[in-house]
């Protein structure tokens, strides 16, 4: 089994090499805890950066609780795990939503892809890196919290968004996260979401507060990407099963996930080798 993973590392790597189209950044979306809105952030910014004329593939990596089909509204007919034992093609999983979106599901027994066996593991790796230069970004909705096969991703990723809200256990459990990966890879680029802010006010505080406490403790630098103010119109599209940002776009809500994508695609890329190296990495670092 050893001798076959050296072998897929060295075939990867030499593909790694072969120029692109383009880049494809992959972005993790993560929180310290459940509820803080994360998926549903992640499905309307993947429409905003749409929007803003970007290609959009999210992956839904939450191991515990899957549920960007529902805010979808479209049950997924395959999934990665259908996908791997069926033997299709990573094109014959991808839903296709309104503006061009596209979506994987994770689906059941998707907390087993750290054990599959070498063959599903090269086919894994070969299929989701052959998605590399055919998108602009890859946004993977992760698990919340610090299990280990969410550390894999999110550390595999070029840089992570991090979701909280303005309540304390949120904000602890958030930076808990942060904590650790910074233990694990100190350079990893982490952007703060602060979502379901009453006001603008509380919002930048909570901002402030968070990157002050890494700065000192952590001497990690934690920029803020944006606030997200609470609003009746996310939790009305919720029960729809519609993205709010479409459903209702003149919301504030709508209208303040717009700026953080046009203020996100202003910033310097972390990209560093792409689709190819992060699956290189989940599997092998």
């Amino acid at each position: 089994m050893r001798d076959q993973a050296v072998q897929l590392r060295e075939k990867m790597s030499r593909k790694n090499t072969k120029p692109s189209i383009r880049n494809t950044r992959v972005l993790a979306v993560t929180s310290g805890k459940g509820g803080v809105g994360k998926s549903n952030f992640t499905l309307n910014f993947a429409l905003a950066l749409i929007e803003q004329g970007k290609s959009v593939l999210v992956i839904d990596v939450d191991l515990g609780f899957a549920n960007l089909d529902i805010l979808f509204g479209h049950a997924p007919r395959e999934t990665i795990i259908g996908m791997l034992d069926k033997q299709l093609a990573i094109e014959d999983v991808i839903e296709r939503g309104p503006l061009g979106l596209q979506l994987i599901a994770g689906g059941q027994g998707l907390s087993g892809l750290f054990e599959l066996d070498a063959e599903k593991m090269k086919r894994f790796m070969e299929q989701l890196g052959s998605l590399q230069g055919k998108v602009d970004f890859v946004l993977l909705d992760t698990g919340a919290g610090l299990s280990e096969n969410n550390m894999r991703f999110l550390l595999a990723a070029d840089e992570v968004l991090l979701v909280t809200t303005p309540e304390p256990t949120s904000v602890t459990d958030a930076y808990s996260v942060v904590k650790m990966m910074h233990a694990k890879d100190p350079d990893l680029a982490i952007r703060l979401v602060v979502n379901q802010c009453t006001d603008g006010k509380e919002g930048h505080q909570t901002a402030e507060n968070f990157a002050e406490v890494a700065g000192r403790f952590l001497d990690k630098d934690i920029r803020t990407l944006g606030i997200v103010p609470s609003d009746l119109h996310v939790p009305q599209a919720v029960k729809k099963q519609e993205p709010f940002l479409l459903s209702h776009p003149s919301s504030a809500a709508s209208k303040a996930v717009r700026s953080l994508a046009a203020v996100y695609l202003e910033l310097p890329s972390p990209f560093k080798i792409g689709l190819r190296g992060f699956v290189m990495k989940l599997f092998f670092k």
